[in-house]
């Protein structure tokens, strides 16, 4: 019984996504989704209350902890010229990440080609195109006419560009800000055993969640679209084990086998939650405490790729343009590809903070290269399974980059990053 306890809580939580799948599955596969039992007390009862009470959780903690620690980092810098670097460099390795993100993609549905065979059906379903923002509209709103509204709505761009202002004055005032700054330590160690509380609970919200999406979704609704969705799924993995790990050994000679041992936990979260900006908190908790990275390279980083960095989504853009070009038997050139690399790779960054951000930046592709946005509503039926894994993807990102920035900023506790124990939590408090 004592060993059970001790299980850490990244096994727990891993036990945890595996059962609600193979739960959801059965359920789905012995179809007892349609009982009232399963649809009102299960499905729309339990797992809908216990998974959405989890996410809000999750998402009550992100404005804080982003704002506080975003603005103790800027300040335990003290060289106001370092933040500049730490920018550019996460920048640059965040728009080459996406790049070659969809370049894989792009190679692998090209050589594939799904959709070759593909019976247009789209079964009525519709989608309805949302205009993509202007690029004068997305510089404008990044600076907030009202900083209590733009943490109210979430909008990270803005609580970002506020939190580094309000750090880069205190740090500039000197003296003066030294009590708020020991204010703003004490809060964020509070956060942070908030987010230690909630992480208890995440096995159980991990479960309802799976559980969930699987039996709703099930094995069906991929059948009709195997090949796009296998050749997705391949290029996540393609890029998620090849891509990063080469980045991680050969930019920042760090070791790929335990930086992803080590994110399992983050990536379980993102997985379940199918959002970046709720895997903030654990994403965060991972890069700091597990990998060594230290707060002043974490706080700006994870929070600034969860809301530009979306390497997944560039993967399921290339992909579905492929996929739907076949549907419709319109043939893709040389200038088109290249379109599509270059407007999957700036809209990842332009459309930053608006809401449904993969469809816009689709819709986006799709209008630059010609092909007819109704195609979306073929694959909307599989988009909830792999908007999961993609997601797992987009902070896997994160992290990568967080570490090889941190490292080039001599910013990396290698004996952390090496212990195989640092960090650990324990399934009970």
């Amino acid at each position: 019984m004592t060993e059970i306890l001790k299980t850490t809580l990244t096994t727990w939580i891993m036990v945890s996504m595996i059962a609600g799948a193979l739960f959801g599955t059965f359920i789905n596969f012995q179809g007892l989704e349609e009982s009232a039992f399963v649809q009102e007390f299960l499905v729309e009862g339990v797992f809908s209350v216990i998974g959405a009470i989890f996410i809000s959780a999750l998402k009550m903690l992100v404005v804080p902890l982003v704002f506080v620690s975003l603005v103790c980092g800027v300040t335990s810098l003290g060289d106001i010229s370092a933040l500049g670097r730490i920018g550019c460099k996460a920048l640059i390795l965040y728009l080459l990440t996406t790049a070659l993100a969809v370049t894989i993609a792009l190679a692998l549905a090209v050589f594939v080609s799904p959709g070759g065979d593909y019976i247009l059906n789209s079964g009525g379903e519709s989608f309805t195109a949302r205009p993509p923002p202007l690029l004068s509209k997305v510089l404008t709103d990044l600076v907030p006419s009202n900083p209590i509204a733009a943490m109210a709505d979430g909008n990270m761009l803005q609580i970002i560009v506020f939190a580094i202002l309000f750090g880069v004055s205190m740090t500039l005032v000197r003296e003066q800000g030294g009590r708020i700054r020991d204010f703003f330590s004490d809060l964020n160690g509070i956060i942070m055993k908030m987010v230690g509380l909630i992480m208890y609970l995440a096995p159980i919200g991990v479960f309802c969640l799976v559980a969930r999406t699987f039996t709703l979704q099930g094995a069906d609704v991929i059948m009709p679209l195997a090949g796009y969705f296998l050749v997705v799924i391949t290029s996540l993995l393609l890029h998620a084990g090849g891509s990063f790990s080469l980045l991680l050994k050969l930019v920042g000679g760090l070791d790929p086998l335990i930086f992803f041992k080590k994110l399992r936990t983050a990536i379980a979260f993102a997985f379940s939650t199918a959002s970046s900006n709720a895997t903030i908190p654990a994403t965060l908790s991972v890069v700091e405490d597990r990998l060594g990275v230290r707060k002043s390279v974490a706080a700006f980083t994870v929070p600034l790729g969860a809301t530009i960095n979306m390497d997944g989504t560039a993967i399921m853009q290339g992909v579905a343009t492929v996929f739907i070009a076949n549907v419709y038997g319109i043939g893709l050139g040389m200038s088109d590809v290249v379109t599509i690399v270059l407007t999957a790779t700036l809209a990842s960054i332009g459309t930053a903070g608006v809401p449904g951000v993969g469809l816009i930046m689709l819709t986006m592709v799709l209008t630059q290269v010609g092909l007819p946005v109704e195609g979306i509503a073929l694959i909307l039926g599989v988009d909830r399974l792999l908007d999961m894994v993609r997601t797992a993807v987009n902070i896997t990102g994160d992290a990568t980059v967080t570490c090889i920035v941190a490292k080039s900023e001599n910013a990396l506790d290698r004996d952390i990053f090496s212990d195989p124990a640092a960090g650990v939590v324990q399934a009970s408090p």
